[in-house]
């Protein structure tokens, strides 16, 4: 790459969903979507069954050894990975760098977002600037509100999970940190969410708290108005392929949480009974020193629960680290898309319900012509009589 000047990466601009799969999609709905017609927003929904999964890969590599001399050139030397598809990034986020703040009312961390862009709808090629979880937790609701038809990556929990009793400890915190550089890489790596408008202002603005504030007054009441509309309304006809998602979504939540409620039900058996052998350990040791010709058995007893306690603390802690993890991430996939069904509904709720609004209209409108032609001959009277 040192032959030539650094070529940058045009960015193409949304994508057209013609023209990309969408990235929840299974291979068999990749092929769908070569078709002519693009595809509505309800098939899009139906789409997040795909059998693959759904972390796709995001970072760059250094191309070169030598250090270039700016950011600009930093970002134009980065050879860029390719995709399940071949297309070439253009957009990197990281998250990193976690800080304690500690203020008068509160006390709350912070984390650097770090973007890199070769794409004409960043104004640099390099952005820095600091969040903290409540940040990300706007920039979801913004991208639930203007995307409504697109399943919305889920956030960590904001509570401390069970067992954790310091939520500013450095475990916890990275954690976190894991799992939100997660949600903003499934964003950057989704062809419709990274092009919103709202996740170029998180990426970019210094103080966003000016663009938290805008349209907030607005936003509340046009969303309370359709749940004043729809509050108590019940579908006529929920279409047969949403409704089978629902009840599939049901049934797999609640499988879900028995399965998380039986994890968790033998980690703590497990951290039980890893007290209970730390204890007997010591104690076979301490015996074997007292009985000269049983030594070598007790010592081979205390060694053997030595081994079985370290096997079940790795075991412990693979459960913890790995599966409950991925297991709650399921869960909470599965809340995201309950969400954009409830938002579907919604929207067909208020449909059905201005059309019951005009069918009466419609009955009441002869009615009124009969009152007014009614009203007529008196009208003519009085126009006589004058």
């Amino acid at each position: 790459m040192s032959g030539g000047p650094p070529k940058a990466l045009p960015s193409t601009g949304p994508h057209s969903l013609r023209d990309m799969p969408h990235p929840l999609a299974g291979s068999s709905s990749e092929e769908a979507v070569g078709g002519d017609s693009t595809p509505s927003p309800d098939l899009l929904m139906t789409r997040s069954f795909g059998d693959k999964d759904l972390i796709l890969p995001n970072g760059g590599t250094p191309a070169g050894t030598s250090s270039p001399a700016s950011s600009s050139s930093l970002l134009n030397r980065l050879q860029l990975d390719d995709d399940i598809d071949g297309e070439t990034r253009d957009l990197f986020v990281t998250v990193d760098d976690p800080k304690k703040h500690v203020c008068t009312m509160e006390t709350y961390i912070t984390y650097r977002i770090t973007t890199k862009s070769t794409r004409v709808e960043f104004d640099l090629p390099e952005y820095s600037v600091r969040r903290r979880y409540q940040d990300f937790d706007w920039l979801r609701n913004k991208l639930e509100e203007s995307q409504p038809t697109h399943l919305i990556p889920p956030l960590p929990e904001k509570f401390v999970v069970k067992g954790v009793v310091d939520r500013f400890s450095e475990e916890f915190v990275e954690t976190r940190r894991k799992a939100l550089d997660k949600f903003l890489k499934r964003i950057t790596d989704h062809p419709v969410l990274s092009f919103n408008e709202h996740f170029n202002v998180f990426l970019t603005a210094k103080d966003l708290n000016a663009y938290k504030k805008q349209g907030m007054a607005l936003l509340t009441r046009v969303g309370e108005s359709v749940k004043h509309v729809t509050g108590g309304y019940k579908l006529r006809s929920r279409p047969l392929e949403f409704a089978a998602i629902g009840e599939y979504l049901d049934t797999f939540a609640l499988k879900l949480g028995t399965i998380d409620r039986i994890a968790q039900r033998i980690i703590k058996e497990e951290i039980e009974y890893l007290v209970e052998l730390r204890e007997y350990g010591p104690v076979y040791s301490t015996w074997s020193a007292l009985e000269g010709e049983l030594a070598e058995p007790l010592e081979g007893v205390s060694a053997c629960i030595g081994n079985c306690s370290t096997a079940l603390e790795e075991l412990t802690d693979d459960m913890t680290e790995d599966f409950l993890p991925v297991l709650r991430e399921y869960i909470l996939y599965s809340d995201s898309m309950k969400s954009v069904l409830k938002k579907r509904d919604q929207v067909q709720a208020e449909y059905e319900t201005k059309l019951e609004a005009v069918a009466l209209r419609k009955e009441d409108r002869p009615k009124c012509l009969t009152a007014w032609e009614s009203i007529i001959p008196l009208l003519q009277e009085k126009q006589e009589a004058k």
